[in-house]
């Protein structure tokens, strides 16, 4: 009879017996033997219902969350997700803004911005309204492109608020007649 239990590597992970041609596997005390011949602890993760998996640390099974983002809930199982936008550790590069995601958080572009692949790297630039046509000025105002945004400013002999100019009445008075001393 061959003793398979003093082979290399060993055909059980913790405690083997070698029986006529062939041998038999046993698990510690705390764990159970697997189909593979492997130990798992007997508290695992498919006992504990944790949603993302755990970790068993010193024979105590705690469940983890796969992201940074994310942090263990009140009932220790499931994940609850981490507000980086609001607790102000996130600082997002000139024109974006934080927006949370579920265990991340992504940054923005502005309202009046656009994200390109500028100089070997994604920036956000800015839309010039007025070249594309995307502005509400009048037809007697122009169009002045400000970051983000644009302006409408009345031409020459109009006035109002930039977009509803309107042309301005000069009154013609007659002059004073002549002055008698």
């Amino acid at each position: 009879d061959l003793n398979e239990c003093g082979l290399k590597p060993r055909p059980c992970k913790h405690r083997c017996m070698n029986t006529y041609g062939s041998y038999k596997c046993y698990c510690l005390n705390g764990y159970m033997l697997m189909p593979d011949g492997t130990c798992s602890n007997a508290l695992s993760c498919l006992m504990a219902n944790c949603q993302y998996g755990c970790d068993i640390l010193k024979g105590e099974v705690r469940c983890r969350c796969p992201s940074p983002g994310l942090q263990l809930g009140p009932d220790g199982r499931t994940c609850v997700d981490i507000d980086e936008c609001a607790t102000g550790r996130v600082l997002c590069p000139r024109f974006r803004h934080c927006v949370n995601t579920f265990g991340s958080y992504i940054c923005r572009c502005h309202k009046g911005f656009d994200l390109m692949y500028i100089g070997g790297k994604y920036q956000c630039h800015d839309i010039d309204e007025c070249s594309l046509g995307h502005h509400q000025c009048g037809s007697f105002s122009h169009c002045y492109n400000i970051p983000g945004s644009y302006k409408c400013k009345c031409k020459e002999g109009y006035r109002d608020n930039g977009t509803n100019c309107t042309l301005i009445s000069i009154v013609m008075t007659e002059p004073p007649g002549p002055y008698h001393i």
